[in-house]
């Protein structure tokens, strides 16, 4: 049985396809179309994915999308005319939008992958993100939580969830049995913040999240005045008084807001702060973006403490010691790791397509699983490399077609390792990695990833602005050996837990090596890659032999793409990228280009 999800026209639009509930391919939109966020239909990830299994559109059993369009244009309605006048620009754009494409997702479907109406299916929102995370995790049963900004009408979910694997008996079930409805949302209020600290709403929530360490939870009165939160049971509701996003398409926050808070944080301007530039003199500037930096760490922690109150009242209410989260609140990785520390649950899972991208493959899951009754597959998320791949064949191809000098180690892939770690510790050079399936999800997990030498802090500052060409607060993560994490990091059964594989934690390193990390150090913390060879034999030599020969087994890891730009998937895009940086050297599945060209 084939099952292909659909996500689609908000953000980080889909696809992804099962086969009796095995995963076979899936992939954001943006990695073929090269436009990040890409909200369209996802033309270009749906043939991928058909594609890869070989398959064409009549061989499809379902096509299932990821919500329900009609209960979301419900609550747009009634929002807008709950708030009119105020919600005429959103009235106007809805109408314009929804009309003309958004209501008509069947239609769409039909026209864009060609299947029949009455194969076309739609998810809940919500049940779409926990089905993304409970069939995907190792748990038979768990408790769910999925937090995000809003997805019909919820923005909150608990519940729990049971299944049965092929050769027993059982039936499987999802059960979201609380919920929070909008306007009220932990995501939106996050995002209202990300907004005001200059950046961009649905892609800047992660930088808010970089910046929070270099300030001070200090304005934690100021934030429990624009949200209410029961931290006994994690019930919570917004003062709409100092919000705007439920009746404007300009602007998240009102005036009130800012009569608060102040003027929003001009992005265009460096953040710095004693603690980013230590050796700097002081500047009036630095007060200023401290301010910023405290008001960041203080909503970082208000969101964590919130998430914490939920938990521990999804934990009296289910009695499970395993959660699996889903939502792009999940991707909150600081949070995450305090969920694991500071409640009763023993482990958490997280899919690492956490967002609306993920959704796709739920809703693909939850027809197998609960519509259809069908068993589960074990095992079902050994790795995250579920995009399209290029043989060294494609390589070749694309190199000798650009008339490009290069190395070839297609006999001797051993020696490209050596290579490779020579260059980084005799060199200090940058290196770009190409190989294999491209990652599902927001990581870049060691298929599409630049690598340097974590132990001086300068190589942050390389990367950051020679490289990346983005903001120099910006953290980079450490991808470790995993039988190895147990020595760096102050977590307990690092080793076994799958949430790393992801770099879906935030992690504290142990005191007696943090001075052997500098460069992936983020104020005593970082968002850790613990990897295993059977997964990404290649990317685990890498570190491994690094490791032989520095003795430190880390490896910096940074996304291969430039600033605004989505991660690479063709030997083409990996050239351009590297071409139009300062990376030193790119290695293409099996052959190596190095500059000068």
């Amino acid at each position: 049985m084939y099952i292909l999800g659909i996500s689609a026209f908000y953000h980080d639009s889909a696809a992804a396809l099962i086969q009796d509930g095995k995963i076979i391919a899936a992939s954001m939109e943006e990695r073929f179309s090269r436009k990040k966020h890409d909200n369209s239909f996802p033309t270009l990830a749906v043939k991928f994915c058909l594609e890869q299994a070989g398959i064409s559109v009549n061989d499809l059993d379902w096509v299932v999308f990821y919500e329900k369009p009609l209960v979301k244009f419900e609550r747009i309605l009634l929002t807008t005319l709950n708030t009119f006048p105020k919600s005429w620009d959103v009235w106007r754009e809805a109408m314009v939008s929804w009309l003309k494409e958004k209501l008509w997702v069947k239609t769409a479907i039909q026209n864009e992958v060609g299947v029949r109406y009455d194969k076309i299916l739609f998810a809940d929102h919500h049940m779409s993100h926990a089905a993304s995370a409970f069939f995907t995790s190792p748990f038979k049963e768990a408790a769910v939580l999925t937090v995000d900004g809003v997805g019909e009408w919820t923005t909150t979910t608990l519940g729990k969830a049971s299944s049965y694997y092929e050769g027993e008996s059982g039936s499987n079930n999802i059960d979201l049995f609380a919920e929070q409805r909008f306007p009220h949302s932990i995501g939106l209020l996050y995002s209202t913040f990300t907004a005001w600290l200059g950046f961009r709403v649905n892609n800047g929530e992660y930088k808010v999240m970089g910046m929070s360490p270099y300030g001070e939870a200090n304005y934690l009165d100021k934030i429990h005045k624009v949200v209410n939160i029961d931290y006994q049971t994690g019930a919570y509701s917004m003062n709409m008084e100092y919000f705007e996003y439920h009746h404007s398409i300009d602007r998240s926050y009102s005036q009130k807001f800012v009569d608060l808070f102040g003027s929003q944080r001009d992005a265009d301007v460096d953040f710095f702060t004693a603690k980013t530039n230590p050796e700097m003199p002081h500047e009036k500037a630095m007060d200023t973006n401290q301010y910023y930096a405290d008001i960041a760490a203080s909503i970082q922690q208000v969101t964590e403490d919130a998430l914490i109150a939920m938990c521990h009242e999804l934990h009296r209410k289910t009695g499970l010691n395993k959660l699996v989260m889903a939502g792009g609140v999940a991707l909150n990785t600081k949070a995450n790791w305090r969920l694991l520390n500071e409640t009763p649950f023993e482990e958490i899972y997280i899919q690492p397509a956490a967002g609306d991208d993920g959704g796709a493959l739920g809703a693909a899951l939850w027809v197998y699983h609960i519509m259809e009754g069908k068993a589960r597959v074990k095992n079902n998320m050994p790795h995250s490399y579920w995009g399209k791949g290029y043989s060294d064949a494609e390589c070749k191809a694309f190199l000798d077609e650009r008339g490009l000098k290069y190395e070839s180690f297609d006999e001797n892939p051993d020696k490209l390792v050596e290579v490779l770690v020579d260059e980084m510790v005799n060199k200090q050079s940058v290196i770009a990695l190409h190989q294999g399936r491209f990652e599902w999800g927001p990581r870049a997990l060691g298929n599409r990833s630049i690598l340097a030498d974590p132990r001086g802090s300068e190589m942050k500052e390389v990367v950051n602005t020679k490289i990346k060409f983005r903001e120099p607060f910006r953290p980079f993560a450490p991808v470790i050996l995993r039988d190895r994490a147990p020595e760096y990091f102050d977590y307990p059964e690092v080793a076994t837990h799958e949430a790393p594989k992801y770099m879906l934690m935030v992690a504290p390193f142990k005191d007696e090596v943090k001075d052997k990390v500098q460069a992936v150090n983020h104020e005593g913390t970082g968002r850790l890659q613990a990897i295993d060879r059977e997964s990404n034999p290649r990317y685990y030599d890498i570190v491994k032999t690094f490791g032989d020969a520095t003795g430190v087994p880390v490896v910096l890891n940074t996304s291969f793409n430039l600033r605004g730009e989505p991660i690479v998937n063709t030997p083409r895009d990996a050239f351009n990228t590297f071409n139009n940086s300062d990376i030193d050297l790119l290695a293409l599945g099996s052959f190596l280009i190095r500059k000068p060209l």
